[in-house]
């Protein structure tokens, strides 16, 4: 089963007696639980019919004994077990039996990270349908989650806006749910939330900061790249988090460069490179800053940070020394 097939399932009134939600997104895992149990369980009941069960805890019986368990004043119960990947393979076989034919008066729902396919137990569910898989989003889909998030919030924004916030965010669904709460806020009474908007609310995140380091890096502004670079320190931001940004800013500027030796228009390079058009003449002149050695030199410079933070090195040294080769 799709994530969109749930979804669907369960706002039609039909929830499954039994679910795995698994993956590498927790935010939209968590989201489909939290859909789940509002549909599943009367919040008046709850205490009567809703029990959280974790992996590392579980013998397997106690969760299948609940899950046999008829709900009290109800039609349904919900059983939810955290960390599910972490069930060993003795509670995996006492759940298996259970799971062939789960109780149809109880929402069972298994939340993990990974799954291995080969064991019985996950076979016997896939053939039920019971798998439900959260992908990381693609940085190309960012911008379509957060438009439709804030559509969710009664407010529609524009795709530049919508863009400026997945580069200053990246895929982190959960921080991105926030700005988006409170760029509905900032705007208020008007009809949607504009690009403006982001600057003024995400330019006081660490996000906004690394996006300011990019963009001063990118036109060689040493005072400037070193002061953004001062402030994320001050603000405690992690060597990994500014390196995966930085990577991610110059392999754009790189395809830039490419499509322009190419003479790609700037639609084709915006469209190509995933860069909203309203950015594109702001990538072009960055990187006219940068031929094929120099961009191949900073990378060989962002390995080495990377590396270098990660047994030892002087965190901020090492950036120092990053933001002045690249400025020089």
């Amino acid at each position: 089963m799709t994530p969109q097939e749930l979804e669907t399932a369960i706002r039609n009134g039909k929830l499954p007696s039994l679910c795995y939600l698994y993956g590498e997104e927790p935010f939209l895992i968590e989201r489909a639980t939290r859909l789940l149990l509002d549909k599943a369980v009367d919040p008046s009941l709850k205490d009567f019919n809703f029990n959280v069960y974790f992996g590392n805890e579980s013998k397997g019986i106690d969760i299948v004994d609940t899950a046999q368990t008829l709900p009290m004043f109800a039609d349904q119960r919900a059983v939810l077990v955290k960390r599910a990947e972490l069930l060993k393979a003795d509670a995996l076989e006492v759940l298996f039996d259970y799971i062939r034919k789960p109780a149809g008066t109880t929402c069972l729902i298994f939340n993990g990270l990974k799954i291995d396919q080969r064991k019985k137990f996950f076979l016997e569910l896939k053939k039920q349908g019971a798998l439900v898989e959260y992908k990381r989003l693609y940085d190309n889909k960012l911008s379509g989650f957060i438009i439709s998030e804030a559509l969710v919030h009664g407010k529609p924004m524009e795709p530049a806006a919508a863009d400026l916030l997945s580069f200053l965010i990246g895929n982190n669904l959960l921080e991105l749910s926030s700005q988006i709460e409170k760029l509905a806020l900032y705007a208020g009474t008007r009809s949607k939330i504009t690009l403006d908007d982001v600057r003024a609310v995400a330019s006081s995140s660490k996000a906004f900061t690394v996006f300011e380091l990019a963009r001063f890096l990118g036109v060689k502004d040493l005072p400037n790249a070193l002061k953004s670079l001062d402030t994320l320190f001050r603000n405690g931001e992690e060597v990994p988090m500014m390196l995966g940004a930085l990577a991610r800013h110059f392999r754009q500027l790189w395809r830039v460069r490419e499509m322009v030796e190419r003479k790609a228009s700037p639609s084709d390079i915006s469209r190509e490179v995933g860069i909203n058009s309203y950015f594109v003449g702001e990538y072009l002149q960055q990187a006219k800053n940068f031929d094929r050695q120099q961009l191949r030199s900073i990378f060989d410079e962002l390995y080495r940070c990377d590396v270098s933070s990660k047994s030892g090195g002087q965190p901020y040294t090492l950036m120092h020394g990053l933001v002045m080769g690249i400025c020089a």
